[in-house]
């Protein structure tokens, strides 16, 4: 048995079981954590990809980032997971919010957040915004791999502007 002195050993031990694939003892441990120090913003954010990634409970997931971007706004980590979350569960309000947010957090992936919005007009059907928050993911990036990712949401957002012209119909006299 294990003795824990500091919620900081706790944590660091569940960030230990995480990375050896010991969720159900790391999920132990965050949610004691949790118990004791409901004010351990680092522990709700494991928390909450635990339930998004894991066990698939969105609105649980969804609380845990929703605490810990409140606990400790200038947590960068914290905005990419919990936008992907609000994206994927298409609720507008909670986007336009968290990206303006995560836009204005130091040490943000900032081209992440950008695809992100792209995604979530493009899932919309809003492609003039899908195709604007693609090239500003585009300017953004940095990384080869992620380049390459945007330029492909970029032709495929170009496509869907093109397919949806093809059939607009202009009645004249």
């Amino acid at each position: 048995m294990n003795t824990y002195y500091t919620v900081e050993e706790k944590y660091l031990q569940a960030i230990d079981k995480l990375g050896f694939g010991r969720t159900p003892k790391a999920l132990q441990l965050l949610n004691e954590i949790v118990s004791n120090d409901p004010l351990y913003a680092r522990a709700h954010f494991q928390l909450g990809n635990i339930y998004y990634y894991e066990i698939n409970d969105y609105q649980t997931a969804g609380y845990h980032f929703k605490t810990c971007m409140e606990l400790e706004p200038g947590f960068p980590d914290n905005y990419f997971h919990y936008l992907k979350l609000v994206v994927f569960l298409n609720m507008e309000k909670q986007v336009h919010a968290i990206a303006q947010q995560a836009l204005n957090t130091a040490g943000v992936n900032t081209a992440s957040i950008y695809d992100l919005l792209g995604l979530f007009y493009e899932k919309n059907k809003n492609w003039t915004k899908a195709l604007k928050a693609y090239q500003d993911a585009f300017i953004e990036a940095t990384k080869k791999v992620q380049r390459e990712t945007i330029e492909e949401s970029i032709e495929r957002v170009q496509a869907k502007i093109q397919h949806s012209n093809a059939y607009q119909y202009h009645i004249t006299e």
